[in-house]
This record gives C-alpha cells, structure tokens and sequence, in this order.
C-alpha cells in the first residue's frame, strides 16, 4: 500500500489508479449516511447527517432513518425564525456552534441550509427555509454556511433547485419562465454560492421545466458550476435519483442514499457502452474526492462542545428572532409584578422546532411556565391554565372555564397559541391557514374577562388571525428551538427588546397570496403563474394590505430615520454606488432597528415589481444614539435577468431608493441614475414598429428625420389630431410605410438595411 496518506495524495492520481468499478461505486453511499470507502487506496468514509439548525446523527442501534433515536444536540431556531433576526453576525455564530457539534461527533457534512423560496404559505417545509425575498435569503444562507464551514465541516445547501411543496415532491414538474426562474428561485441559491463556496449542494426531488433536478445539465453544470463557480460536488435528495448515468452526465456526483449497487453498473454499462464519456465520470468522481479528502483534513479528533454555552446561544437567537407584531397601550413589556395568567397547552408542551428529517432531539428543553416564572420573580404571580389540547381541535368547556377563571382574576392574561406538529411537516401541505378551532375561540372567550390579552404564537409559517383585535399584543415566536422558552420570558418581561422583522408577509386570507389559484397544482404538474410576483412584490403591485407586510416588527424603543445621502447622481452599470443612512433612537430604551433599503426602477420596458429588497442591517442603539449606516449597491442592485444575452442587465434610467423600517413603511427616499453598458441585440425586419425605432437612441434620428420628409399624412391641422396621428404611428409597422407615402419596396429594403447598420455599429 502506498505510504502516502490520503490527505497528500492528488485526486488525478487517485482516480488513474481507480478500476471503472471503483470510479462509480465512489459516486453511492456505502449506506444511509455515509460514502464509500476504498481501501487499497486510502479512501476513507465520511459521514453527512440531517441539519439544518440541530445535528440529527443517528444512533448506531436506531431505525434506518434515525427519526426517533438520534444523539442530543442543541436545537436552534428553525430557519423561518433566524431569517425573522436579520442579522449575518449571529446565524454565523449558530453556524459556527453547528460546526463544533459536527466535529465532536465526526459527522464531515450537514446538510443544511435549506435556501428556497416561499412561494406560498402552506409549504410544509417553510419553517425550514428562510424567506419570501431571495437577496434576504441568500445572505442568510450564505451566513449560515460560512460559519459552518470555518469549523471545518462541509454543508448541503437545498433543495436546489424550485422545491416549494410538499405536494407530490418527488413527481412534481415546476413550470416556471427564465426571469422567474432567476431573478426569484435561484437567486436565492446564487448569493449563497457565489460568497460562501459550500462544499455540497443538494438537488431537490422535482422537476424543473420538464427535467429532474438529479439529471438537470442547466441548474448542475451550466449555472451552478460554470456560471456560479461552485467548487464542491453535488449530492441527491435522498432518493431522488431518476437515471443515474444522466446524472452523472448533468452533473450530480453523489447519490444518496446507497444504491446496492444497481445504480452502480449502470453507469459502468454507460461508459462501456459510450453514451457516458469516462472523462465525465472522472471529472465526478475528482469532485467527489476533493471534498472526501478536505473533511478528512478538517477532522478534529478528540473534539467537543460547550452544551451550556450553545444553550445559552440558542436563547439568544430565538429572542433576536422573534417578532412583535402588535402592541397596542405599550401592553408589552410585561411588570414582574401583579397576577399573570398563562394559558395553552403550548406553555407546558411547547413547540419548538417542525416535523421531519429535521427533527432534533435537544441537550435540554426550556419549559416556557417555568421560565416565566422564573422571570417574573417573587413579586408576580403566575397561575398557569391548560385552555385547549393540542391533540384535539374540539373546545373542551372544562378546560375553557378554567381558563376564563384564571384570566379574570389576573392584571394580563398570557396565552400560547399556535400550529400542532400534525398540522405543518416536512411529507405535506397545509390546506389552509387556520389555526386549530378550540384555540382561536379561546383566546376571543379569555378576550371577553380580560381586555390586556397577550398572544405568543408558535407556528412555523403565517396564520390567519380573525381573533387579532382581541389581543392587546402579539409576539410571533415561531419555532424557536430547545432555548424558546426563555427567550418567550426575556422578550415578554422587557429583558430583551423585541428586535426581530419578519422575512415573509402574513396575508388576511389565503386567496390574498399570488400562489393561490395555482398551487399547489393539477396532476404533476404545477405552473409559477404569479411569475416575479411573489410575496411583498406582489402585495404592492395590486395594492392589497396585508395583515402584516414584509419586514414588519416593533420594538419598546422607537427609531427616527433622519437622513438619507447618496454619493453620486449618476453612474454606470460597472460602477458602485455608496448610500449612507442614520438613524437615531428616540425612546427611553435600547435596542436594535433593521434598516432595509429597496430600489425601484421609476421606468421600465420590462415588468418590474414596483420594488426589491437590495440592502439591510440591523442597528443597535442607546437611547439617544445614532448612527450612520453604509450600503452599497451595485449592478444586480438595478438590474433584471435578461433571457435575450442569458445574463442581467440595467436598463438605462432612474432608480429610486427606498429606506424604511418594512416593505410598507419607507421613510427616506433619494434617486440614482444608471447607465447601461449592455446593449441588446437586435434585428431590425419589416413588422419592426416605429414606435420601437423611435423609443432606440441608436435610430430615432434617422427615423424622425424620414418621417419629416415622407410625412404619411400630410400636416395635421390641428394638435388633437397630430396626437392622435403620432400614435396611430407608434404601434405602426414598418412594411405599412410603403402603404402610407411615397417609399417604394426597395426603398423599405434599403431602410431596414440603413436601420440594422445604425443598431449594430453601436
């Protein structure tokens, strides 16, 4: 055996030496979760588990999936909840606190984040992604794997690519058009590769525009490697593999989970047989290879973790992350002192993390009763009433008498409400965005006894709340991990400010959100109908209010928006931009204001949302302090995917920038002119409209210039009808011209001939 070991090795050297039986084996787990090792070269097996905001590593002796007997690790917020923080610095501390409990178990790869976009709000899997704007949610992706991976262990960024149901997952073909496709769904995905390299990328089970994802040759090779510049390798949902040689083929290096070796001849029987090149298959396996022997190189024997110091992070991100969506009378925050009433099963039995594969098993699990009181102190009181159960949608009148009682006698009553494990999981959809019966009227019956009613949700995606203006406040919690508890007590006593913003809107019904009429679907086949037009885009473009917008969030401070100062008028597509805003903190409090910056193009020839998220950061502040924040935008700032040169492209013109504290809340405004570098390209023919030539900088001269001199209808006597004339003209084809005044046939050639010069020279 070489005396080499296999951290020195090089990875061409390695496969020349591999059998063509070896090469593709490498390309399949050993078993459920980890690779294949070849022995007599030094090849070692590496280990990927479950993630992505807890370690789900099987026992040795548990069932295949490891679902219900997995190793204990702390359970963070789920993503839906970190994206609410908006804060890069802290999902790069979660990440990081991932990384370390990776190594101390020698797991080389967690799969995780899940970076897709919520198309709609009744995606099974929304607690697991980050949000609705794909900017947002890339960069907390991007944030995530970076902190991960400065521990030495790998991620899977997924489900890539258009995964947004649950309904028919692995059948499903999303039809979706390009700009959509890139400007919405894989932006998401490209900011995320593009800053932090993961080393994995996992493939979704659907089809995207006819073709699985598995054997996609356009999202696996042509966008994400050659275009993105991924360096790592590609791996399979597990058991989303359709043909395996046309995997290979498109891209996707490793199938997961094993195959028992089918799969494996057959991609041998493919080169043999020549429809797979083996410098493809090579190329697969050297992908492969580097990653297996970059973990290997990473490994951190020995390895542990301070169980205690995460739990501690873990309160600290849930209570960064949730959201104070309503807090009339300054209900909140709470006097450690008085009678409180805490009601809902969801207090002693609390839901904090969704149902599936990524379902954690904690270090240990905040009970939010008893951290209430333990933060209430001895001068308050707090008496605890079950209201509802979980396991039932029915009112129990025992149970809401109970709670009535206790609400009455109380100075504010408490209740936790929210969404059962069994009414949102990865495996399904929710069908609507109810919340159960028996909880939506016990908090309008509690409302009837106790005007100062405080409700915390916990719930992975939005929920209708018909019962809104029966509550004084309302805390969305989401699914706040092992820590929630706490984090509930801190934000609810004043402890911790609320500083969270929400990274989806939350409509009045569902038939407000644009997906509704086609998702999730006829058959396997689901239509992106809606188009650019998802989430906050599309509640502004129709106008409609929302319960609460996109990048809403209180906080027991207030902040002023003071000034707004943009560092140049005008600029090029190849130029950056610098935009400073300060901010002040007005209230008597400290605490953290999340600065979001939108640009709108004032005019364009394409369909444009009337605004796009381009910047943020969060701000923290002292009473009485400000600060000035810096953004910097540059070309994908202002520009939109253009199908016609497959690359984005500004169009010339103004652009206002909008800063606020939500997509519906903007308080400063300035503009910005860009100028495009990019030019289209285009053929001039005989159906070109005039009106086209005369809107082109490139041919209006010439173009006016004729119509001057072979005026079609003479001079218009008066200036209604010369309005009129110069529109019937506008939508006029240039093959009318001949029709309409003294240009011959020939002569049209001759201008098309003239008019294609001018476009091209250019």
């Amino acid at each position: 055996m070489d005396s080499q070991t296999p951290q020195t090795r090089d990875v061409r050297a390695l496969v020349r030496q591999m059998t063509l039986e070896e090469k593709a084996s490498l390309l399949s787990g050993r078993d459920f979760w980890t690779t294949k090792p070849i022995e007599r070269l030094g090849i070692p097996s590496v280990m990927m588990t479950d993630g992505p905001h807890g370690l789900r590593k099987q026992r040795a002796d548990a069932d295949n999936l490891g679902l219900f007997d997995s190793v204990p690790a702390t359970c963070f917020p789920t993503a839906a909840a970190l994206a609410s923080s908006w804060d890069r610095g802290l999902i790069r501390e979660v990440g990081e606190a991932l990384g370390e409990e990776c190594q101390a178990e020698d797991v080389a790869i967690l799969l995780g984040p899940g970076a897709n976009i919520k198309r709609s709000p009744l995606c099974g899997r929304n607690f697991e992604y980050f949000s609705e704007d794909p900017y947002l949610s890339s960069e907390m992706a991007a944030h995530h794997i970076l902190g991960v991976q400065s521990k030495g262990v790998g991620t899977s960024l997924k489900h890539y690519a258009v995964n947004n149901q649950e309904h028919r997952r692995m059948s499903v073909d999303a039809v979706v058009d390009e700009r959509t496709l890139r400007e919405i769904y894989l932006a998401s995905f490209e900011g995320a590769v593009r800053q932090a390299q993961p080393w994995t990328v996992m493939c979704s089970y659907n089809k995207v525009n006819g073709t699985y994802a598995s054997e996609h040759p356009e999202l696996l090779t042509r966008i994400l490697k050659e275009e993105w510049g991924h360096e790592g390798f590609v791996v399979s949902d597990w058991g989303a593999v359709n043909d395996r040689a046309a995997g290979v083929a498109a891209g996707l290096e490793l199938e997961m989970p094993g195959n028992g070796g089918i799969n494996d001849r057959k991609v041998v029987e493919a080169v043999r047989n020549g429809s797979l090149p083996e410098d493809v298959l090579d190329r697969a396996v050297e992908r492969l290879l580097t990653i297996i022997l970059r973990a290997v190189d990473s490994r951190k024997p020995g390895a542990s973790y301070d169980a205690d110091a995460h739990h501690r992070l873990a309160r600290r991100a849930a209570g960064e992350s949730m959201v104070l969506l309503r807090n009339e009378d300054g209900t909140l925050p709470l006097a450690k002192s008085g009678r409180i009433a805490v009601i809902g099963e969801l207090t002693v039995k609390p839901r904090y993390q969704g149902g599936g594969s990524s379902h954690v098993k904690p270090t240990r699990l905040d009970n939010p009763l008893d951290e209430i009181r333990r933060s209430a102190g001895p001068a308050a009181e707090v008496v605890y009433a079950q209201g509802y159960e979980l396991a039932n949608d029915a009112a129990d009148d025992r149970l809401v008498e109970e709670a009535l009682q206790a609400a009455a006698a109380a100075d504010v009553a408490v209740i936790f409400a929210g969404l059962p494990e069994s009414w949102e999981s990865e495996g399904f959809d929710r069908t609507h965005l109810r919340m159960p019966g028996n909880q939506q009227s016990l908090i309008e019956a509690v409302a009837g006894v106790q005007e100062r009613v405080v409700v915390v949700l916990c719930n992975g995606a939005p929920v209708e709340m018909p019962w809104l203006g029966n509550a004084k406040a309302v805390l969305e919690a989401y699914l706040g991990g092992q820590a929630m508890g706490g984090a509930v007590a801190d934000v609810l006593f004043g402890d911790v400010n609320p500083s969270g913003k929400l990274a989806e809107t939350f409509p009045h019904k569902l038939s407000d959100n644009p997906s509704h009429l086609f998702f999730p679907g006829e058959g396997d086949r689901v239509e992106y109908r809606e188009g650019l037009f998802v989430g906050y885009r599309y509640y502004d473009a129709k106008e409609i209010e929302p319960l609460f917008p996109f990048g809403h969030g209180l906080s027991y401070t207030t902040f002023a928006y003071e000034k707004i100062e943009i560092d140049r008028a005008r600029m090029s597509d190849g130029e950056t931009a610098e935009v400073r805003v300060t901010i002040a903190n007005t209230g008597g409090r400290a605490g953290k204001e999340i600065v979001q910056l939108y640009v709108r193009d004032r005019e364009s020839s394409v369909i444009r949302p009337v605004k796009e998220l381009k910047g943020f950061a969060k701000v923290e502040l002292q009473p009485g302090e400000r600060k000035t924040v810096t953004f910097r935008l540059g070309k994908r700032a202002f520009a939109y995917y253009e199908p016609a040169i497959r690359d984005w492209r500004v169009e010339s013109g103004e652009f206002d920038i909008l800063v606020g504290a939500s997509s519906r809340d903007i308080r400063l405004q300035g503009s910005i002119y860009v100028e495009s570098t990019v030019t289209l390209p285009w053929v001039i023919h005989r159906n070109t409209l005039i009106g086209d030539l005369l809107a082109d900088e490139r041919t209006a001269p010439y173009v006016r210039r004729m119509l001057e001199k072979n005026a079609p209808f003479g001079s218009a006597p008066t200036e209604e009808l010369k309005v009129m004339l110069e529109a019937f003209l506008k939508y006029m084809p240039l093959r009318n011209i001949a029709s309409f005044n003294r240009e011959s046939a020939t002569d049209l050639d001759a201008l098309l001939e003239e008019l294609n010069r001018l476009v091209s020279s250019t």
